[in-house]
């Protein structure tokens, strides 16, 4: 009998679950001037996402739950991996950071954040991809494309004693990582989200069409 109840539960509560999926199965899409975005959500709990600005295309797959009245979704891009470390090494003072890319504009204005006890300071790459840092000692160090923002790569840690990193940019950039990032069920055609690391505006609503 309990056996039986557990069945039926599990049966009502799959049941729920996959209604609240097919409610906002469609194309949903958010446009404002030169901004554009859109997420497909298909009955399978599969998602697409594209977002353009200006000349910056981007986009996404993953997967999604819906919880009550948020949308939890799971981008198939790893986080923090938009950046390798080529080779690095031990210099005699300072710290030298070298952004390789064969598309030689994507190297300047990359952000690094840098923690020195305790206290985060922030430094860009140059035209030429290259960063170099006069100071003793700093605990970590993590980077960030400004056109192409997600969550930050970290390049060292406090274990890591390096102060040279040559580092390549990864095709990943152009895709996004949705990690931190939920959306809200508004209404049956609206669904919207938080300003974020990618698109830092108020009032972000995706109008089903």
């Amino acid at each position: 009998m309990v056996l039986k109840k557990c069945i039926v539960f599990l049966f009502l509560f799959c049941s729920i679950k996959l209604m609240s999926q097919s409610k906002i199965m469609g194309e949903y899409f958010f446009r404002r001037q030169e901004m554009a975005a859109g997420f497909s959500f298909s009955a399978d709990g599969k998602f697409n996402f594209y977002y353009s600005y200006g000349a910056v295309d981007r986009n996404a797959t993953g997967t999604f739950l819906v919880e009550g009245d948020t949308i939890k979704i799971k981008s198939d891009k790893e986080p923090g991996k938009d950046f390798t470390i080529i080779n690095q090494s031990r210099q005699p003072k300072g710290y030298t950071l070298i952004f390789d890319d064969p598309n030689k504009y994507l190297l300047k204005n990359i952000l690094c954040i840098l923690f020195i006890n305790g206290l985060q300071k922030k430094i860009y790459s140059d035209s030429n991809g290259e960063v170099n840092i006069d100071i003793p000692h700093c605990d970590s160090i993590y980077v960030q494309h400004p056109l192409f923002p997600d969550i930050v790569t970290l390049i060292k840690d406090e274990k890591n004693d390096n102060n040279f990193f040559h580092l390549k940019l990864n095709p990943s950039l152009t895709q996004i990582s949705f990690k931190g990032i939920n959306l809200k069920i508004e209404d049956d055609k609206t669904i919207s989200c938080l300003p974020n690391y990618f698109m830092e505006i108020d009032n972000i609503k995706f109008i089903k069409e």
